[in-house]
């Protein structure tokens, strides 16, 4: 009997420890899960599945301005929860050397789980869109920011269709054609750029310039481009604004348009009239016009936000395997 018992000890413990690895297993996706794209936010969206970012306008990831700590930090980041990093130069630093690093130290801390190179890395960059003159004239922090090897941008302040028409441009190559017409003109980007760009994702420069192009409006395209529609200028034009062609994704800003809209700011201020119409509006043309809707999430509302539409958010590990598991994602994370 004591034998018996052992042997059935054993067997009980065998079942239970497979059974426990199946569900990790279930829990992290499908082990076997193959990359099929370099921006993993992009593949995620395309795939229907919400999508879910780390980052702060507390401050960059890097290192503040010492190149050696961003490269460090970027190790470190390269294992994130998050399927991409929201990289902060609206409020802080405009530091490209040390954004260059933080890319370089993310290659040498990976590949992520899901086997891509790196996380996708969506900064933002201070240009405001309050016009399209505003937005030509500083274009050319696009550049920068795209040349270190980035996978997309945030436009802030989207006020205008001719600043959302100069954003859409000002990053995209000129020998690009989809989307040019009435409300897109051809790409302002330069070549030069592409080589450091292309080393971080890992590909030639040739490949390198037939990917760089804003997703969904190019289908292969690897950049993710989004709006902040954070203002009452921007509430006013938003239909027009998300009918230009290049747009991925797009925030309300609720921090910023409680301010706009007069509007005492803090943690109720969304419950407000104005900011519940407000963001129900932004909300219903993201929908209107397949873009992708951001707002923040908590493990206590993240699957009711997926049910009415969120695609996009800020959320914890905690927060973001509740959402993972509720749509049954399967790339690894």
């Amino acid at each position: 009997m004591k034998n018996i018992w052992k042997g059935t000890c054993l067997l009980g413990w065998m079942l239970a420890l497979a059974f426990g690895v199946a569900v990790t297993l279930a829990q992290n996706g499908n082990p076997a899960y193959k990359p099929k794209r370099i921006n993993r936010a992009v593949e995620l969206l395309a795939d229907g599945q919400p999508i879910y970012y780390t980052g702060s306008h507390t401050g960059t990831p890097g290192g503040g301005g010492d190149a050696a700590a961003s490269f460090e930090q970027g190790k470190k980041d390269a294992q994130t929860y998050a399927d991409y990093i929201s990289y902060d130069m609206e409020h802080a630093p405009y530091d490209i050397a040390g954004l260059a690093a933080y890319m370089k130290g993310l290659v040498a801390g990976g590949p992520t789980k899901s086997g891509h190179r790196t996380p996708a890395v969506i900064v933002n960059v201070p240009v405001n869109g309050t016009d399209e003159t505003t937005v030509r004239a500083n274009a050319w922090m696009f550049q920068q920011v795209l040349a270190t090897g980035v996978h997309g941008i945030m436009l802030t302040h989207a006020d205008t269709p001719g600043a959302v028409r100069a954003f859409v441009e000002g990053v995209r190559f000129p020998n690009r054609n989809q989307g040019v017409g009435p409300l897109l003109g051809e790409g302002r980007r330069g070549v030069h750029g592409n080589a450091t760009a292309a080393q971080i994702w890992g590909i030639s420069v040739e490949e390198y310039e037939k990917r760089a192009d804003p997703w969904p409006l190019n289908p292969d395209g690897e950049l993710l481009l989004g709006l902040k529609e954070e203002d009452k200028y921007a509430l006013a034009n938003v239909s027009a604004n998300l009918k230009t062609p290049g747009i991925g994704m797009t925030e309300w800003g609720p921090g910023d348009m409680a301010l706009s809209l007069g509007v005492p700011s803090g943690r109720g201020s969304v419950n407000n009239p104005k900011m519940k119409d407000a963001r129900s509006t932004v909300l219903a043309t993201c929908k209107a016009n397949h873009i992708a809707f951001l707002n923040s999430l908590s493990a206590t509302d993240v699957v009711d936000m997926i049910k009415e539409g969120v695609m996009v958010g800020p959320a914890s590990q905690q927060t973001a395997e509740i959402g993972r598991k509720f749509t049954n994602r399967q790339m690894p994370w």
